[in-house]
């Protein structure tokens, strides 16, 4: 077997739920490549969740004021609504989710 590159030192990666552990692990054995596991929480090794929990706490837990778990809950998911229908997205240019599935669905 011919190869053009060599295996990279290490992969890095976390190791949540969709981790495919077991052939990952024999690929990198195979190889002779190491695992370099990201740590939880740690921002600058995962961006998307960590911009996520920053605005969630600046625009929802930082404002509101629970009673109860029953709710926060209620808030939480009202607050979801809204930001999956509603709110515009700069992703989206500037339109609301609910925009851009109409047009979808118009086209």
């Amino acid at each position: 077997m011919l190869k053009l590159y060599p295996p990279p030192t290490h992969v890095r990666m976390d190791n949540g739920p969709e981790f495919i552990a077991n052939a990952l692990q024999e690929w990198c054995t195979a190889s002779g490549c190491s695992t370099a596991y990201i740590p939880p929480g740690s921002p600058w090794e995962n961006p998307f969740v960590e911009s996520f929990n920053s605005r969630f706490r600046d625009e929802f837990l930082n404002i509101e004021m629970f009673t109860s778990v029953q709710e926060a809950r209620l808030l939480a998911e009202q607050h979801r609504l809204e930001y999956n229908t509603y709110r515009p997205h700069s992703a989206l240019q500037g339109r609301t989710p609910l925009e851009v599935i109409q047009q979808w669905k118009a086209a």
